[in-house]
């Protein structure tokens, strides 16, 4: 079985969050199962040097006003189809945002042309290689599985939904552009509220629709999390499953992970302190064996609940807790962390901005990584957490429910927390999990007890690849009987 998935990152040639992971890992997930899968994504500047690796190049002729080709490569494992086209992909800043931190004003047409190259693929396939199904991925992908509906196609498509937050809206008047029906602008279709809706557009025309957790696509039924697309959802249920993503357990291993100060395993946790006083060093922070080393990884925003972790400040600091954090975001936000760290010298430790490198420090050395989300899709830093034995403290709420086992009385004593989860979202319930944190932290045979359980927690790709695998295979022998 072929599958094109449809995206416009791919981890670790382009990337701004976890969706780039999920597409750079599924590939190799996938494999084992006999499922043979390309990946379409833009020539960004920073592929440049894919392109002269290039066994096959295809021409498109001409593509939302940019020539565009096709280039096929092979790298890091993962069988890539690049869309090279200048006038759309090739300028610097950012994948998204321009210089000035603002939306290409082109996006529209840059991942219209995407999904336009993916069709191509998808009808007529490339190099002797042909999809049996597409893999659409967040609103980017969105108009790939319509125009294969306008166009009759009987190839199944499937749309995962990484964060709803994000639907690709535009003016209506782009529709002739966007080479979109007339027709489907309507409440049945691509129209949302007046506007052109990619991600809309790609659940509508998709035979299924996957989540990245179980308890994110139950909360995409609800207003609270649905976003204006509840309704949709809920007339889909039947259609919709959650899958929660894994992460790559060779990228992502203390044992032997180049980027960290000292490898260590279950068995030798006590190495993990040479990570701890590493990290200490590079966030000028004082050492206190007595109290838990806190982290965060993130961005900078209220979604991820970091407006909350200011208030609890007070709390984490006056337990003798220290706090290292690497991210970026909204100005008031970089502005209030840089000010703690100010104001809690020795406490605090702010580096604004991201470092993948560093990352993989920081899940080495802290004792335990906040993120105390609003809402979150799946979250991969919980699972890297968890592989680290870093315990992660957690808001209840998507993946970050369904992959931390709370400290509770009775998780304790039946041996199998790994982590704390506090709800409601609030600043005081935050606090109260940072309190637990610190009192269990003075039990250190109780606390190693929780690390070890953390690093045998299942964070790979094996259960949700056989997931995507009797998904797909659904879809294909549907589509088989139907032609026989």
């Amino acid at each position: 079985m072929n599958v094109l998935l449809v995206a416009s990152e791919c981890a670790p040639f382009v990337k701004t969050g976890g969706l780039a992971d999920v597409v750079g890992a599924l590939p190799k997930a996938l494999e084992p199962h006999g499922i043979k899968s390309r990946v379409i994504l833009p020539l960004y500047p920073a592929l440049k040097g894919l392109a002269g690796k290039a066994k096959v190049e295809h021409d498109l002729g001409v593509l939302q006003g940019s020539p565009a080709r096709l280039v096929c490569v092979e790298a890091e494992g993962i069988s890539l189809i690049l869309l090279d086209a200048p006038g759309l992909f090739d300028r610097g800043a950012g994948i998204y945002l321009d210089e000035s931190g603002e939306d290409w004003p082109d996006n529209a047409q840059r991942f219209a042309a995407l999904c336009e190259a993916a069709v191509h693929v998808a009808l007529n396939g490339i190099a002797g290689w042909r999809p049996d199904i597409l893999h659409a991925h967040d609103w980017q992908a969105g108009l790939a599985p319509w125009h294969l509906r306008q166009q009759g196609s009987d190839i199944s498509c499937v749309l995962t939904i990484h964060n709803i937050a994000f639907q690709g809206l535009f003016p209506s008047d782009l529709m002739d552009e966007l080479n979109l029906d007339a027709d489907g602008f309507s409440p049945e279709g691509y129209e949302y509220y007046g506007q052109i809706s990619f991600l809309k557009a790609g659940v509508v025309a998709s035979r299924r629709i996957t989540t990245v957790s179980p308890t994110y696509a139950r909360e995409l039924m609800s207003p609270e999390f649905g976003m204006g697309f509840e309704g949709l959802l809920q007339a889909r249920k039947a259609d919709l499953a959650g899958i929660l993503n894994g992460i790559d357990l060779e990228v992502w291993d203390p044992e032997t992970d180049p980027a960290i100060a000292e490898n260590y395993t279950a068995r030798a946790l006590k190495r993990k302190t040479v990570n701890r006083t590493a990290l200490e060093k590079r966030f000028s922070l004082s050492s206190n064996p007595d109290a838990p080393l806190f982290c965060v990884i993130s961005r900078l925003t209220e979604q991820k609940g970091l407006d909350l972790l200011l208030d609890a400040l007070p709390t984490l600091v006056g337990r003798g807790g220290r706090l290292a954090l690497l991210g970026s975001g909204g100005s008031q936000l970089e502005g209030a962390f840089r000010k703690a760290a100010v104001e809690h010298a020795g406490s605090v430790g702010a580096i604004i901005g991201y470092d993948e490198k560093l990352s993989h420090l920081m899940q080495a050395g802290a004792d335990a990584i906040l993120i105390p989300s609003r809402f979150e899709p799946c979250g991969l830093t919980q699972l890297y957490g968890l592989r680290y034995g870093t315990l992660p403290v957690v808001s209840r709420t998507g993946g970050l429910a369904d992959t931390v086992i709370d400290a509770s009385d009775a998780a304790l004593k039946a041996g199998c927390a790994t982590g704390f989860q506090f709800a409601p979202v609030t600043a005081n319930a935050l606090t109260d999990a940072i309190d637990r944190a610190c009192t269990l932290f003075s039990d250190r045979k109780r606390w190693t007890s929780l690390m070890r359980n953390a690093m045998r927690h299942p964070v790979g790709w094996d259960s949700s690849a056989t997931d995507y695998k009797a998904l797909f295979q659904s879809l294909f022998d549907s589509r088989s009987e139907g032609a026989g």
